[in-house]
């Protein structure tokens, strides 16, 4: 009889590859926190005052840049110093990813464009990230979150043209992180049947424009330019006010079992006889009075109410749960889903990786470093054996 295989660890899914990382703000760091979060050692090279965004809500450890700086190490190197660049070349020739998300041309400006680092080594995959491509009519202008969700289409699929808002997150700095990271995953992926590392490039346009794929099959599809209110009426999804005070969210799909389901837990027979709203079509067609009739009946019961017999009914919903909310929510606590940090200062819980690997999961998250706070040993190991240094 054999022993039984071991479970692979969280932290043992891309033990081995090392990145070195030299992002700014989120989509190239959140590229190499992706990858930090599944077992690379992550080395994240910063300027002498640091990636920008640890300054951006006060003092040089800000929570934003916490959020996705987690499991790397910091060195400070400046690339104008010899000594420097040679200890980051020394980097670049042991790694197996760089990442970097400067506007185009800087990069190169610096030395750590993709002919000289693939020069170095020709095993490396190299990630380039950007607002709008490396070429282009708009490759010169600066891009933000905000402007890649307006370029994209994505802004016009979900923000009410009436009452125009950006949404909270940095959506597309964040979407553009991940695809990027899904990238390199591809490109190692690829390395390893080849032997030959690349040039990843993916910009914030192309990311978002992507992740809205849905509303532009529809276009292709339909010939109809798609509006931001014609996903919830499709899926029959509603955002609804309770007595308390509460919202709570409610989504029918394309199943008449949930229709069911929602008039038996309002006892609202009178809904299910009316004529605008007897047939999944016609609940479409008539979303907005649908809607209307739904919220004078949610109104009058408590959130704890409405969420047992929509439970009881077999309703999909949710309370629209604050962040302290979902710290708290029960099904979070079986995941597991929030982790200590293990660290003297910063915030002291995280959450952690969603990917689990055979029922195995992440149950805590190093902090985001300081910055430079792993230089003193990176440079000794750099200059007494040139190569990676050892964790």
């Amino acid at each position: 009889m054999t022993d039984s295989p071991q479970k692979p660890s969280m932290g043992a899914a891309l033990s081995g590859i090392r990145i070195v990382e030299q992002g700014t703000f989120i989509t190239g760091p959140c590229a190499g926190m992706m990858l930090a979060d599944l077992g690379a050692d992550v080395i994240k090279v910063e300027s002498k005052d640091g990636d920008p965004y640890r300054t951006y809500q006060g003092g040089h450890y800000s929570p934003h840049f916490q959020a996705y700086n987690r499991n790397k190490r910091s060195v400070a190197l400046d690339l104008k110093s010899p000594d420097e660049r040679a200890m980051f070349e020394s980097l670049i020739r042991e790694a197996d990813v760089f990442i970097q998300n400067f506007r185009p041309g800087t990069a190169a400006r610096l030395g750590a464009g993709p002919d000289r680092l693939l020069e170095l080594n020709p095993r490396l995959v190299y990630c380039s990230i950007s607002g709008f491509g490396s070429s282009g009519p708009y490759v010169e202008r600066p891009s933000y979150d905000s402007v890649a969700q307006a370029l994209s289409g994505f802004l016009s699929v979900v923000v009410d043209s009436e009452r125009p808002r950006f949404l909270g997150p940095a959506l597309a700095d964040a979407i553009t992180g991940i695809y990027a990271a899904y990238g390199v995953l591809g490109a190692l992926v690829k390395r390893g049947r080849t032997g030959q590392g690349g040039l990843v490039e993916v910009s914030m346009l192309e990311a978002m424009a992507h992740f809205a794929v849905e509303p532009f099959a529809a276009f292709f599809a339909l010939g109809a330019t798609p509006g931001s209110s014609d996903r919830p009426r499709l899926a029959q999804a509603y955002i609804l006010r309770t007595a308390d005070e509460r919202l709570i969210a409610i989504h029918l799909s394309s199943l008449e079992k949930f229709w069911e389901g929602l008039i038996t837990a309002l006892d609202a027979q009178e809904l299910a006889r009316d004529a605008r709203f007897s047939t999944r079509l016609k609940r479409i067609a008539n979303y907005e009075a649908l809607n209307e009739e739904l919220a004078k009946r949610f109104a009058q019961f408590e959130l704890a109410h409405l969420a047992k017999h929509l439970g009881d009914n077999d309703v999909p919903f949710a309370p629209i749960n604050t962040i302290d909310e979902v710290v708290d929510d029960p099904q979070v606590a079986h995941l597991g889903l929030i982790v200590p940090v293990d660290s003297p200062h910063g915030a002291k819980q995280a959450v952690r990786p969603a990917v689990q690997f055979s029922g195995d999961r992440s149950n805590s998250v190093r902090a985001a470093p300081l910055l430079d706070e792993h230089g003193a040993l990176i440079r000794a190991a750099l200059a007494g054996n040139p190569g990676w240094p050892a964790f």
